[in-house]
């Protein structure tokens, strides 16, 4: 491990070697994140995918820095660079051989947790270079005599928040001992799967279920302001709630669905309420580790599904829950495709439904450090300590109107949401997440 003094931190390299090489077309997943960041320009960092792992004893340095080793060479996204081509496309390209960075911290045992969060903030906001620099950091914690806690911080294009789970439970599994042998479809592979007959046949019938939804779908989402140029800045708003937290796993389990379509009903029925518009027409990120090898793999795979539902304005919350279940299954099956492909089929509809609403359930993926779950308390009582904050003002985001993130907080479930102020005020922000709240709070009792 090279080491080069740094004020408090110490900085070095984990080196690896011996690992395959290679080159090929970027997956489906790789170019459209490559795309996305991009756009995102200095905000690029919020696309950053972290998580941590508290370690319950001091475990040595050189046992945490083998573990990272084995990761880099088992997982060959995390020594893949992108390149572009002149037609556009972008290449990925494995090394056999290289150095990830580490940043090592010193804490008391008193003070782990603090400084692992102080250490995950300072570097999660550090953009990634996915041509010159490898997609993987990691920051350590060192306290008596040994590393308690170790936090990862990848590129979006090599993982995402299904792949970060992948990669801590792989890290917790090899400071145990060697991992047992298994088949992972590595991004080259998917890559070749992807051009094949079979990869074709999965990329057309995406496109169609799209084409077939947006041809449907209301011109847009929120008629009373539509044709107002985007906001200077996007707001970025937090609700902070530990009754959400409470309730939704209570309603999802009563009702017998996924907690991710209550939290989509809810937002559909919200929109509904502020916009007058009872149809939603959201994009919402969907696993995609269907096929065999992709379960366990360290790869961003996840893309877009186009959710698209009818008659969201009124009526009875939980047949809309179910609704929603059903109508998330179809988005589900039609999320793996060839972004590029589908861009330009959409761009040749002549007037294309609103599509610019983005959901995201982040819940259990991208486990921040060691988030405790909502403790049992009456939701009323849980509902006086929800809190709403203004954190940052984005850049603004081409073809977005709000970007709602669902994710977990110390205690509670937040609702994070970035919009168009243009379309939606500060007010609607507001408004749109207390109802959220609301209405999967009344439906749990």
């Amino acid at each position: 491990m090279v080491v080069a003094q740094a004020a408090a931190d110490r900085r070095s390299e984990v080196t690896f070697s011996g690992g395959r090489a290679g080159a090929g077309p970027a997956t489906w997943g790789q170019q459209a994140i490559w795309d996305v960041v991009r756009d995102l320009g200095t905000d690029a960092a919020r696309y950053n995918v972290s998580g941590g792992l508290p370690l319950p004893e001091p475990v040595p340095a050189d046992r945490v820095e083998a573990a990272v080793r084995d990761l880099v060479l088992l997982h060959e996204s995390l020594r893949t660079r992108l390149r572009t081509t002149d037609d556009g496309r972008v290449e990925q390209v494995v090394h056999a051989a290289g150095g990830i960075p580490v940043v090592t911290r010193p804490a008391t045992p008193d003070t782990v947790t603090e400084a692992a969060y102080a250490l995950r903030d300072e570097l999660l906001a550090v953009p990634f270079d996915a041509e010159r620099q490898w997609p993987l950091r990691v920051g350590v914690v060192h306290a008596g005599g040994g590393v308690r806690y170790v936090v990862f911080f990848l590129s979006h294009t090599a993982s995402d928040g299904w792949g970060l789970r992948n990669l801590l439970a792989d890290f917790a599994a090899l400071l145990r001992g060697p991992l047992p042998e298994r088949d992972l479809l590595q991004p080259l592979e998917e890559a070749a799967l992807q051009t094949s007959q079979r990869g074709r046949r999965r990329d057309a019938a995406a496109r169609r279920s799209w084409l077939d939804k947006l041809g449907r779908g209301p011109a847009s989402l929120f008629p009373a302001r539509a044709g107002r140029p985007p906001a200077a800045t996007f707001p970025n708003a937090v609700l902070n709630s530990p009754a959400l937290g409470l309730a939704l796993d209570r309603v999802a389990a009563t009702m017998s669905v996924s907690p991710a379509a209550v939290v989509l009903a809810a937002a559909a029925a919200s929109a509904a309420r502020l916009t007058g518009v009872d149809e939603a027409v959201f994009q919402v990120v969907v696993n995609n580790r269907f096929l065999p090898g992709m379960t366990g793999g360290v790869t961003t795979i996840a893309q877009e599904g186009l959710f698209h539902l009818t008659d969201t304005g009124g009526g009875d919350f939980p047949d809309l829950v179910r609704r929603t279940f059903g109508a998330a299954l179809s988005a589900q099956r039609h999320a793996y495709y060839d972004k590029l492909a589908l861009d330009r089929a959409v761009a040749a509809l002549p007037h294309p439904a609103d599509h610019s609403c983005f959901v995201n359930d982040q819940r259990g993926l991208m486990p921040a450090l060691n988030f405790a779950a909502p403790v049992p308390a009456p939701l009323r009582e849980a509902l006086a300590r929800t809190r709403l904050t203004w954190p940052v003002e984005h850049e603004p985001r081409r073809g977005v109107s709000f970007a709602l993130d669902a994710q977990d907080a110390p205690g509670a479930l937040e609702l994070a949401m970035t919009a168009d102020s243009a379309l939606m005020p500060r007010a609607d922000m507001e408004t749109f997440l207390y109802t959220i709240e609301d209405l999967v709070v009344r439906a749990a009792g």
